[in-house]
């Protein structure tokens, strides 16, 4: 048996500012497959930059070798039932 692990990148990085860096180094410490998000409503980015998916999974691709690449959903909501 063995053990594959992913990581999730998020897209908040320009390309020359780190974002091929992540990649990079995901696939370098040997992780299976990454991930980014393929729309986000999440406060914590709404200010800053946030890159479409398949431009973000088209340079990582340009950027890795084996990983594999694939797109994460999600739609983070606070729950007013957890304090």
């Amino acid at each position: 048996m063995s053990l594959r692990l992913s990581a999730v990148i998020l897209p908040y990085r320009r390309w020359h500012e780190g974002g091929r860096a992540a990649w990079t180094r995901a696939e370098q410490l040997g992780f299976h497959t990454g991930y980014t998000y393929d729309h986000l409503s999440w406060r914590t980015f709404r200010d800053g930059p946030w890159f479409g998916a398949v431009p973000t999974l088209t340079a990582a691709a340009t950027a890795t070798e084996r990983m594999r690449l694939g797109t994460l959903v999600t739609s983070v909501k606070p729950c007013s039932h957890i304090s």
